[in-house]
């Protein structure tokens, strides 16, 4: 070969080797950045261009997809009672991406997840439409209609969670007020982004949007009194529920001259840790908090899940419970006021690791997911996450959350017919000086006569438009405590 054919041939061969190198660069190395790049519109139309996947409650969809009417997007979502389950599925929307349920499996719900990888490629050998898989929950239809509809027929502000003790599986996830992610699942500027924007706090004051559930965190009053009362057993401070605990009244919280005073006139002087549950003394569950030391104290409650978020798999919010205390502000913490504050989800998981003789398991929404035509691609097993009471003491503590059931400030949950119920009801702090209506709580867990525990509810109710004398957790929240256990129960006949 002469010198210039020489010459040419090795700068052919040269440009073939930077072609294939810069083919390389795109296709491997910068693939996952252009894929995701907003300016790429190919992948947001292939991700609307198939009907997505549902999400599954009772073996019923509560979602579902339609074509749209116009745009370049050909489907869109649709929800089934958009409002009541809007704070499990969360919402789908073409102009405003996506949240939740909806947006942790995304990929299943689109089809592109790399587990469905086998049945899209026998899809596309017989010339079947693609379709994304299914998100069957654990949720229970009746429970979350119960909670829903109570908090909606209350008005105000709250959040209802229903779990089943023995696996953690999230029965009912309500929070009021709510919305409707139909209202906004498309791409119009004229109807979406103005329903969008008429849901955003800054817009609208009740904030919607909020998933009161899992992502506010209240102070949790009385309810908080069943923890301090197990760091009592769990340390040896107490060893029965019948006991009589060294409680002066008045009691003046240690290092100050302040009394830590009970709600009215009530029998708190030396009384038993049943007798004190019952009626809700601040005094004795103080002193005990005191007694015990923040260490102690916040150690139990660490045990209930306290300090740490929750991935149910959706995040909430980590509940409080503060180090480095001082023995007045252990006491305040240790009956639900000063910084301590929980999460309903967390309320109800109190409530469930009592019911389910001390084992708190973790708590989750998501049973199964599925490929388009129903096989398993991942199924959730239940896992337990810690043991903040022995059995032994976790029966004593049933005991007498039940005694305030039968005789206590919870009667209101009562539900007969061979159904024991326990509970704690609670009337929290709010405001500056406590000048705002106090949140009403109720946490409970429901007994069958063969011993076993299907529910454990959390209810909190914030009410501004109510008469400050009307509120309290006995009054507000357990009603709708005993219609959401009610309908877990009779869901099981």
């Amino acid at each position: 070969m002469n010198k210039p054919l020489r010459r040419i041939a090795i700068f052919c061969g040269l440009l073939v080797l930077a072609l294939l190198i810069r083919d390389n660069w795109l296709q491997y190395v910068k693939a996952d950045q252009l894929r995701t790049d907003t300016a790429n519109r190919r992948v947001t139309i292939e991700r609307y261009a198939n009907p997505r996947g549902d999400i599954v409650v009772d073996g019923n969809s509560i979602t579902g997809s339609v074509e749209s009417k116009h745009g370049d997007f050909k489907y869109k979502r649709t929800y089934k009672n958009g409002p009541m389950w809007a704070p499990v599925t969360g919402y789908s929307s073409q102009a405003f991406d996506s949240s939740q349920l909806e947006k942790i499996n995304d990929g299943i719900l689109t089809g592109n997840d790399d587990r469905l990888f086998f049945r899209n490629t026998l899809d596309m050998i017989t010339g079947k439409q693609k379709q994304g898989g299914n998100v069957v929950t654990t949720l229970n239809a009746a429970a979350q209609k119960a909670a829903f509809d109570g908090l909606k027929e209350r008005g105000g502000k709250g959040a209802v969670v229903a779990l089943e003790p023995s696996t953690g599986k999230i029965l009912a996830l309500a929070s009021f007020p709510s919305y409707d992610p139909s209202s906004f699942a498309g791409n119009s500027t004229s109807t979406d982004a103005k329903a969008w924007n008429a849901l955003q706090k800054k817009n609208n004051p009740a904030d919607p949007m909020l998933n009161r559930a899992l992502r506010e965190t209240y102070p949790p009053g009385s309810t908080f009194k069943v923890v301090t009362a197990a760091a009592a057993l769990e340390n040896g401070l107490y060893k029965s529920a019948d006991e009589n605990t060294d409680s002066p009244l008045p009691y003046i919280m240690k290092g100050t001259t302040t009394p830590l005073k009970n709600e009215g006139n009530i029998p708190c002087k030396n009384a038993t840790l049943r007798e004190a549950l019952r009626v809700s003394c601040n005094s004795v569950f103080g002193k005990i908090g005191a007694d015990l030391g923040n260490d102690k104290m916040l150690d139990e409650a660490k045990k209930f899940g306290f300090d740490a978020e929750q991935f149910t798999p959706v995040r909430s919010n980590a509940s409080v419970f503060s180090d480095n205390m001082n023995p007045s502000q252990t006491a305040l913490s240790s009956i639900g006021q000063y910084n301590t504050a929980a999460t309903p989800l967390q309320m109800a998981m109190v409530a469930s690791a009592v019911a389910n003789d001390g084992k708190l398991m973790k708590p989750y929404m998501v049973d199964e997911l599925q490929s388009s035509n129903v096989d398993p691609v991942a199924k959730t097993e239940p896992k337990e996450l810690s043991r903040p009471l022995s059995p032994t003491n976790a029966q004593i503590l049933q005991s007498m959350m039940e005694t305030v059931v039968k005789s206590g400030t919870g009667q209101k949950a009562q539900i007969g017919g061979g159904v024991t119920v326990g509970g704690k009801t609670g009337t929290a702090q709010h405001g500056v000086a406590n000048s705002a209506n106090p949140y009403a709580w109720f946490i409970s867990y429901a007994k069958l006569g063969d011993g076993s525990s299907p529910v454990a509810v959390a209810v909190v109710i914030e009410d501004e438009g109510a008469n400050r004398d009307d509120i309290s957790g006995g009054g507000l929240a357990a009603p709708i405590a005993k219609s959401v256990m009610e309908a877990v129960i009779n869901s099981k006949k």
